[in-house]
Formats: C-alpha cells, structure tokens, sequence
C-alpha cells in the first residue's frame, strides 16, 4: 500500500457535480485529486442518464411524427423502427460526449486517481485502485460526489423473474415487444414514452394517486390524459403485489386497486422506482458524517456536511436529482472547501428559487419555481392562471391537442413565483419563465415584452396579463 502527498481538496467522483468541484478548485489554485472507480469516466448523465435518454427518444418522437403524418396530408406507405439503429446512434454520440469528459478529465488540472475510496477516519481515504492495489489519500477538505444508483424495489418475485432497470433499456438492441413500467417519475415516463413510441405497448403502474409526484396535480393529469391517448396503460393508486409466470413465458405484475386484485401480463417488466444514494461504501462512520434515512448524505444550503471539512454535491445529498443543480452545487461546494482552508466563514448557499425541471414525454413537461401546493404550504397568496395550447395558433397548426401553460403570481406584488408547461416544447418554452423569475419580474412586464405571431413563446403572455389584470 503507497500513501499520497496531502491535497487541499479530494473530491470522491468524476460526474457532473464532481468535476465542477474539481475543476472550480484547480481554477483558484489548489492541489486538487478526483477519486473515480466507476466502469467508464463520464458520470450518470452522460454515461447513462440525460443524455444516451434523450438520444433514444429523439429517435422515438420521429416515428411519432410517421404515425401522425398522413393528418397533415402526408401518405406514408410504410416505416418500421430499426432499434439497432437506434442504439448505434445513441452510442456513437454517448462515445464523444464521453470522450471529450474523459479528456477534461486528464488534462493535468487535477490528480485522477481510478479506484473506490472509502474513509477510514475524517482526514483519510483508503482507495481500492481499479488496477489492483491500495493507496491512501489525505486531504485538508473533501467533497462527496459519489452520485446514486438504481433503487429496485423489494416485491415478491421480481428478482426471481427478472427486471429490467433504465441502465439496461438504454443499450437494449432486442426491446421487447410489451412492457410494464414499475413507476410514474420522471425516468419511468420517459422510457415509457419510448417504448411506445417505437410501437411497443406500455403499461404503468404507479403507487401514488396520480403521476410525476410532487408535482402539481393538474399537470400529472394532463400528462396522463395525453400519453393514454396513444396506445398506452396507466395504473395509479395501487399496490404492488408480486410478479409471477405465465404459462406461455411472460411476466404477470399483480397489484391491487380500489380493493380489488388485478394483473398485467408483459414480456417485461421495467423497474423505473427511483434512485438511492451511493454510501453504502463510503465509510461515512468512520467520518462522523451525518447520512438521511435514504442514506444521502446530509448538508445544509452551504453543501456543508456534519463534518466542517466535509461537503457533499450531486444526488449523493441533493433533494433534486438534476444535472445542472450538481453542477452549481458542485461549484459551490469548492468555493466553500477553498473558504475553510483559508478560515473564512462567509460561506455561500445555494438557492432554489429557481429549481427547474424537464420531463421528456410527448407533450413534455417542465416547472420552474414554486408549485401551488409549495404555495400553499407556504401559506402563500397567490393568483394562478392558466391557457391551453388547443385554443392557441400556432400550436393547433401545429396540431397540438393537449396542454397547458401556468403561472403563479404573487397576489400583491404580482410578481411571478412559478410557472409550468404540460405541451409541445415545454422544455424549451420554460426557459423564459426563469429568465422573467431571476430578475424577480412581474406578471404585467412578462406581459409587455414583444412576443413574435405566431409562436409557441406567445402563450405565455396570456395567463401573465390574467394576473397582471386581477
């Protein structure tokens, strides 16, 4: 076993939080190593999350556009998905995404250093090094990046007759012909979209009364209303029960709902259930740091951990897993660490005023801000208005059937505390609400801005002068 010099900061994972910390230290001077076991270097989103997704459904929305062109006079004789098509493209795009991060990884900034740490006291890191071998690592301050994994849930028989989880559907050439999706979360209703997309039939179940939980309730309905429009299934309020097999091979999901004990037979089953934080290895004892029931690391708003020279970024501590809020807690948790070796205490934190979400669905989804029911938590008073895309020009010629686009304005001051799009584009569109937001604007202005005809963009000028006018 070989001991390392001392660093200022050891960052524990290269993924998107982990190499904004990393990189936000070596930027202000300091001797920096990044601990990075993982398979391939490149982290969740670009490996195995936001992007290789998005790489499959973009594919997926093109046969959507097949199936609905002969309504725009379009005769389309025949098409057929190539899904080993599909997946070549999605992984020659995953290989320079990745490429490029590995790269940036080993540009000589910071020491990279391939293996699994685990602490072994508050100020030491025992490394299991992918090439074999051991080595420890002392640091003046570290930063926990270790991302989570696949959370499968523990039913009856599901284990025994198997599972897929979204890091298999990524890389999957053979897809099954039908499937059950476990989940109503993000990653679950994207991958169903793109099941359903490429022709499969999708069923899913979720446990919660309604989908994307959390959420405002109006737009899990109206996402619901327009994904089973197609040829898909959707299960809410249940119980899940266990998993058999059928007679001629499938897979049988038994839940219950309403009281009454029902089943779904698929050639498989999808376990899109949700994410738990990577601890179990950590050593957190051994550190004295402080972890959640889930087992995530806890940190206040300054990313600071229990232990004063620990901090922590990305969905190993963080209530939103979302890459740019790792990416912007990865940087604030560097300039942090910087402060405590320098012994300033004005530390920084982090605000989620502006938390923002994309669902990649067809409509697709997005939020930024407060939703009602965080308004009324709040104890806020707040004026909600709301227009639909289907008495909206440029979206009926785009032939958009469903959809809504809200905002949530202050009932005094008028200014705008939240917005959200169930629609075309909603991903895109939501980026002016955040834009009106961070300069704290007002219903009335966001109404006076120029807004092109026809556009998408211009819908949102509706519900703005509702509140700007009540």
């Amino acid at each position: 076993m070989k001991r390392n010099t001392e660093f200022d900061i050891a960052v524990l994972g290269g993924g998107s939080g982990g190499y904004a910390a990393a990189r936000t230290a070596a930027a202000a001077g300091k001797k920096v190593v990044v601990i990075d076991g993982a398979a391939e270097l490149g982290g969740l989103c670009i490996l195995r999350g936001c992007m290789p997704s998005k790489a499959l459904i973009e594919s997926a929305n093109r046969n959507l556009v097949v199936r609905e062109a002969a309504k725009f006079g379009i005769e389309v004789t025949s098409s057929k998905v190539n899904t080993e098509t599909v997946i070549e493209r999605k992984r020659r795009l995953i290989k320079e995404f990745s490429d490029y991060r590995s790269e940036q990884m080993q540009d000589g900034r910071f020491e990279l250093i391939r293996g699994h740490a685990t602490f072994k006291d508050p100020h030491t890191l025992e490394v299991q090094l992918k090439d074999g071998g051991s080595t420890m690592v002392t640091a003046k301050t570290f930063i926990i990046a270790t991302g989570s994994s696949v959370f499968v849930p523990d039913i009856p028989g599901l284990h025994e007759h198997g599972y897929l989880t979204s890091d298999d559907v990524l890389d999957m050439v053979d897809a099954p012909d039908s499937l059950v999706v476990l989940g109503g979360g993000a990653i679950a209703l994207e991958m169903a979209h793109y099941f359903e997309a490429i022709d499969k039939q999708v069923t899913v179940i979720q446990r919660s009364g309604h989908l994307l939980t959390g959420m405002d309730v109006d737009l899990a309905d109206e996402l619901e209303t327009a994904l089973t429009s197609r040829t898909m299934k959707i299960e809410c309020d249940t119980r899940l029960l266990r998993v058999e097999k059928t007679p001629d091979g499938k897979k049988r999901v038994v839940y219950e709902k309403g009281g009454v004990e029902t089943f779904v037979d698929a050639d498989a089953i999808l376990a899109a259930t949700g994410r738990k934080p990577n601890t179990i290895n950590l050593g957190a004892d051994a550190a004295n740091i402080e972890l959640n029931s889930q087992g995530g690391v806890v940190v206040g708003l300054d990313m600071q951990s229990s232990v004063s020279h620990i901090f922590s970024c990305g969905d190993v501590c963080s209530p939103y897993e979302i890459v740019h809020i790792a990416i912007e807690q990865g940087e604030l948790a560097a300039e942090n660490a910087i402060k405590f070796i320098e012994k300033e205490c004005d530390f920084g934190k982090i605000d989620y005023r502006l938390k923002l979400y994309g669902i990649f669905t067809d409509p697709q989804v997005a939020a930024v801000g407060m939703t009602e029911i965080e308004a009324s938590a709040a104890g806020r008073e707040v004026i909600v208005e709301t227009h639909p895309f289907n008495d909206h020009g440029k979206s009926m010629i785009h032939g958009s059937k469903h959809g809504f686009v809200k905002l949530i304005g202050d009932a005094k001051t008028k200014e705008i505390l939240g917005g959200s799009v169930v629609g075309p584009e909603a991903a895109e569109l939501i980026h002016e609400i955040v834009v009106a937001m961070a300069f704290h604007s007002t219903a009335g202005q966001l109404a006076k801005i120029p807004h092109y005809h026809p556009t998408l963009s211009e819908i949102w000028t509706y519900p703005a002068e509702e509140i700007a006018d009540a």
